[in-house]
């Protein structure tokens, strides 16, 4: 089993790396990581001799002087590289470099240093490094006006802001879970590649698209999904990416549950639950008084759960944080609530008679591939 620690744990990719590794205990255990190992050298001189491998993410890439970005990534690798040798340690380092690499600005500059730091501290020591060359990385979480143009207009268009195309480029684009899905391959392929002590990997893109076509494509899951209701099509892995994505920086405590029309005559009631511009699995359940249903969690898939008779409550939890959303639903006013990835939860009836909920999920169900982990909300 591989101990694997992660600078920048805290971080956009490291928080999703450090998640994803807790979901294999049989392959992988986790070292923690807090930002103030940097400011303690016994702190970090502590954490560097636990790991098997160290992924090192922590960095900056935002500042207005650029020499405090520059100056601040090659302390950070000085500090990893003198912790090694104070403790005699010679773990596998992971480092996240950027494509900026080859552009003249000081953030470049500072990863390609940093990942010649390493290469010499590898080859003097005779250890393991594997520099990761990656293009733009986009996926749930990331910081608006910090990790991504992804995150920006995720974040403005689900807070009524209006985004603003600055440069209309084109992107080489790879999802956070294909990269952390990428790093842990590297991680178990280690042993089959005993000879190779020192790598440069250039980590392909998997989309490449305009800004102008992403702000589109977004522009279109808020008309669709944020005020009519609608899942949008999602037929392609960029654009589940980019759904699932969208869906994480809705104020889902404010937007759920949405309320369904209910058309009422003399005949009874109809509800339209779900249209759908996608295909997927429909489910259909009942529920006991009192009686929960999930505690488990999805880490691609898009979920909803819509009340149609019963009372029951929703809770949702993000993982690896305390904060628990409830929704409150009842039959009688239809509605439902759409499930982020990376958000354990569950229904339970709180009412006195049975619950019927319908269930919608972008994919059919597959036993041997489920995405589905269960953790109590």
């Amino acid at each position: 089993m591989k101990k694997i620690g992660i600078t920048g744990q805290a971080g956009f990719m490291g928080t999703h790396l450090y998640n994803t590794i807790c979901l294999y205990p049989e392959r992988f255990s986790r070292v923690t990581f807090k930002d103030s190992y940097f400011k303690e050298d016994r702190l970090l001189e502590s954490f560097i001799s636990q790991c098997d491998v160290v992924v090192h993410l922590a960095a900056m890439n935002r500042h207005d002087n650029q020499d405090v970005i520059y100056n601040t990534n090659i302390r950070l690798v000085k500090q990893i590289i003198a912790a090694c040798e104070s403790t005699g340690s010679t773990p596998h380092i992971i480092f996240s470099s950027s494509t900026q690499e080859e552009r003249n600005n000081q953030y470049g500059k500072s990863k390609k240093e940093g990942r010649r730091l390493f290469e010499k501290w590898a080859e003097s020591n005779k250890a393991r490094f594997t520099g990761l060359i990656m293009p733009n990385v986009y996926g749930p979480f990331g910081l608006p006006y910090y990790n991504s143009v992804v995150a920006t207009f995720c974040h403005q268009l689900t807070h009524n802001e209006l985004p603003v195309i600055e440069v209309d480029g084109e992107l080489k684009l790879i999802y956070i879970g294909e990269l952390i899905k990428n790093i842990l391959t590297i991680i178990e392929k280690e042993e089959a590649q005993s000879k190779i002590l020192i790598q440069q990997i250039k980590v392909k893109h998997s989309s490449e698209v305009r800004v102008s076509t992403i702000l589109e494509t977004l522009n279109a899951f808020k008309t669709i999904y944020l005020e009519n209701g609608e899942i949008p099509s999602l037929d392609t892995f960029f654009s589940r990416s980019l759904f699932n994505t969208f869906l994480c920086y809705i104020d889902h405590s404010l937007f759920f549950p949405f309320k369904l029309l209910k058309n009422t005559d003399n005949r009874g009631s109809f509800i339209e639950t779900i249209k759908l511009n996608s295909g997927g699995q429909v489910s259909f359940s009942t529920t006991v008084p009192g009686i929960t249903r999930g505690n488990h969690f999805h880490t691609r898939k898009a979920e909803r759960f819509a009340v149609i008779k019963g009372k029951a409550r929703i809770d949702i939890r993000r993982i690896g944080t305390d904060k628990i959303i409830s929704f409150e639903l009842n039959g009688d006013n239809p509605s439902f609530v759409d499930m982020p990835v990376w958000y354990t939860h569950n229904i339970t009836n709180t009412g006195d008679e049975d619950l019927y909920t319908i269930f919608w999920i972008n994919e059919k169900y597959d036993k041997t591939d489920p995405d589905t982990f269960f953790e109590k909300v």
